[in-house]
């Protein structure tokens, strides 16, 4: 079963088949006719969000194939808990690297009866692609291992369906019904999801796991303390019923990003904490989580909430980013000029962010010597923030070179900037291997090929708006 949950990340498998199907019907069709009744794949009943099902139903074709992933998933999981024995093991891998993603799944999971139990990050996708430049992506896989609730087990135990000796036997001598659980609040257990979630960060990240690999890495075991405690109810009320609302397991996953955050910032300053403002904080934060100039909107709106900001002064008067499609892509110096923002005549900088685009920007255009007069004549030459996010964009930007030039011109700059002026102050980090080769092009499994047609389903839909 697919577990993606978005169009743009999806692999729609029952499509990719049918050049495979064909071909086995022609040669071995005959061998196996009952699997070779229908002339393509079965495409209905694949647990996948494909808006192309619904297409004729206008604008609601991508709530429609989530509602319809969603389902699917949750009965593929309900089904699971009826099969597996009352001691048995259900492991789930997972890839993507959306939150809402993460949400349904746990729903299911967690709804289904289960309780994640451990959780794995395996490295399985490639390092070195051409096009991770420009789009991120998560190269990791998730493990999640789980296990029926102990309350369901007793349950069932309760019923007569079996024992935790023998999970055959038709009923157990002595049936248990479970007792009654008190509520398990949110509020109580927020402070063991922290712990947790910047302990496993820790771990991960001395294992090598960077990026939004590192992010997705602390969901499982976030989720694992708010399976064991299921249900976990909110202060909020359920203005129709009157009764607490159940959490929302993206609440718990939203406060594991914070806690990524906290330690990856710490990471960018070599283990200094200093303090620099929300917005230098979240164009920090994107470079080094997502490791492209090109990342899901959702995503950059969920970092900036995490940071108490609001996309519309990211997107509008702060010119961090451009939106493209369901994306948003990071803006260059250049492409932030704005009087009293990145720019050259400026006395005073609102975000250090500002600063550092402006001496880029100067440097790029007129050389070092005239960055080294705007430096000095604004004092930012010696000061602390201004050099601490030097470093840790240094840190953060993908520092990958192609025939001795590197792919990402912020880097290039940055370089040239470190060597001019702190050479014996700041430091640069190994420089990743380019590609052994580029990738093929236009290819049916082709990354960029592929994410470049689901855009232009996005262009579709924008127009039928």
């Amino acid at each position: 079963m697919c577990l993606d949950k978005w169009v743009h990340h999806n692999v729609q498998y029952a499509e990719l088949s049918d050049y495979f199907y064909v071909w086995l019907k022609r040669s071995v069709g005959h061998l196996f006719p009952d699997l070779f009744t229908d002339e393509l794949t079965n495409k209905d009943d694949e647990a996948v969000a494909n808006p192309a099902r619904f297409a004729s139903l206008g604008k609601k074709k991508r709530d429609l194939a989530e509602q319809d992933y969603e389902r699917k998933m949750a009965a593929a999981f309900r089904e699971m808990h009826r099969v597996l024995r009352d001691d048995g093991v259900l492991t789930v891998m997972f890839t993507h690297k959306r939150v809402e993603a993460w949400d349904t799944l746990a729903s299911a999971l967690i709804g289904a009866g289960f309780t994640i139990h451990a959780s794995w990050p395996v490295h399985t996708e490639s390092e070195h692609s051409l096009h991770q430049a420009k789009k991120n992506a998560a190269a990791s896989t998730i493990l999640l291992v789980c296990r029926k609730r102990e309350s369901e087990v007793l349950r069932s135990w309760g019923s007569g369906v079996g024992s935790p000796q023998d999970p055959t036997t038709a009923k157990p001598q002595n049936p248990t019904t479970p007792p009654p659980q008190d509520p398990i609040w949110w509020d109580d257990i927020k402070g063991r999801v922290r712990r947790v979630a910047r302990e496993k960060a820790q771990q991960y990240a001395q294992q090598g796991i960077t990026g939004v690999d590192l992010y997705i890495s602390t969901f499982g075991p976030t989720l694992s303390v708010i399976s064991e405690q299921w249900p976990v109810l909110t202060s909020e009320v359920d203005p129709r019923s009157g009764e607490p609302i159940p959490l929302r397991p993206e609440i718990a996953l939203d406060l594991a990003r914070e806690e990524v955050i906290r330690l990856r910032k710490e990471g960018l300053l070599a283990g200094r904490a200093i303090t620099f403002d929300a917005v230098t904080d979240w164009y920090l934060m994107a470079w080094d989580a997502f490791q492209a100039e090109e990342f899901p909107f959702d995503e950059a709106r969920k970092l900036a909430l995490a940071l108490g900001l609001e996309m519309a002064d990211l997107l509008g008067p702060l010119k961090l980013v451009a939106k493209k499609s369901q994306s948003v892509v990071l803006q260059r110096p250049e492409q932030r000029r704005k009087k009293g923002m990145v720019d050259p005549e400026a006395a005073l900088f609102a975000h250090t962010i500002d600063a550092v685009h402006t001496a880029m920007l100067i440097y790029t255009e007129d050389g070092a010597g005239a960055c080294d007069v705007f430096l000095q004549n604004r004092g930012l030459k010696r000061d602390a923030a201004f050099k601490a996010v030097l470093q840790a964009l240094i840190n953060a930007i993908p520092r990958t070179r192609i025939k001795g030039k590197f792919v990402r011109p912020e880097a290039d700059i940055l370089d040239r900037m470190r060597l001019a002026f702190y050479a014996d102050e700041l430091t640069a980090p190994p420089e990743e291997e380019p590609p052994l080769s580029a990738p093929r092009q236009g290819g049916l499994f082709d990354d960029a090929a592929q994410e470049e047609n689901f855009d232009g389903d996005d262009a579709d839909e924008e127009e039928d708006a």
